[in-house]
């Protein structure tokens, strides 16, 4: 196989990136699967932030079913699950987590709730959730800012718009800014500010900077939820923000586009 005449070097080069995003999806796992068990209680000061999020979102999903079923895509320790779980009783959860560590506290977390029966748990991706009824709504908060590609970016919410219902709804939040600005210069020093406060260490401000700069794709709001109409939903209307954290709701278009 003569690879320098060049006949192969696409193969490869999709080869190569898919590498790469399994070895930066692993080294993400990692890092959550490490955090897993202090994960709620090292963010607990800044529980204001979310349960603000979270009363919206109870408003984003007024209209749906009394028997809706949600897919929470990297949901983490389940936060939004089990603010939700609580309000409405006869709701069934899928949750998609890659780490299995935080997978476990969300199931305790469902447990000590007394909605575990309503649950299903996925431990991996949303490519590899087995197929199944579409969904009433989705939620996905701070995950797709871990997609450094934006092109892979609007491909991951397209695949959650596979997953919905003709005009379900999807609830997402990420990191965003303009970090070409003097904005995001000012916004971004009253974050970490306001992480000092909730009890996060001066090392780890800094080891949050730089991974702002490198490991987490802060766009523009604007452009995230172009991103977002890209991958077959209506107009993403942002109903939050606090500091970085903006948030958008959006319905997925009747005709979903491949």
């Amino acid at each position: 196989m003569n690879i320098k005449n060049g006949a192969y070097a696409p193969f490869f080069l999709e080869i190569a990136i898919k590498a790469i995003h399994l070895m930066r999806d692993d080294e993400i796992k990692a890092i959550f699967d490490q955090q897993a068990t202090s994960y709620d209680e090292r963010w607990a000061k800044t529980a204001p932030i979310r349960h603000a999020l979270h009363f919206l979102l109870e408003a984003v999903f007024a209209t749906l079913p009394v028997n809706a079923r949600i897919l929470c895509v990297g949901a983490g320790t389940g936060e939004e699950i089990d603010y939700l779980a609580k309000r409405y009783p006869q709701w069934k959860f899928t949750v998609v987590e890659p780490s299995g560590a935080m997978l476990d506290v969300c199931r305790s977390k469902a447990e000590k709730g007394g909605y575990l029966a309503r649950c299903e748990f996925h431990e991996g991706y949303l490519d590899s959730l087995p197929d199944q009824n579409a969904f009433d709504a989705a939620t996905c908060f701070l995950v797709s800012q871990f997609i450094l590609d934006q092109d892979a970016r609007i491909a991951f919410f397209h695949s959650i718009a596979a997953r919905l219902k003709p005009n379900g709804i999807l609830a997402s939040s990420d990191l965003a800014s303009d970090i070409g600005s003097s904005d995001y210069e000012v916004l971004l020093e009253t974050w970490l500010n306001m992480m000092l406060a909730a009890g996060i260490p001066a090392a780890g401000l800094e080891q949050m900077r730089a991974a702002y700069a490198k490991d987490v794709a802060i766009l523009p709001p604007a452009r995230i939820a172009s991103m977002i109409t890209s991958a077959g939903f209506d107009q993403a209307v942002q109903f939050y923000q606090s500091g970085l954290i903006h948030a958008w709701f959006s319905q997925r278009a009747p005709v979903l586009r491949s």
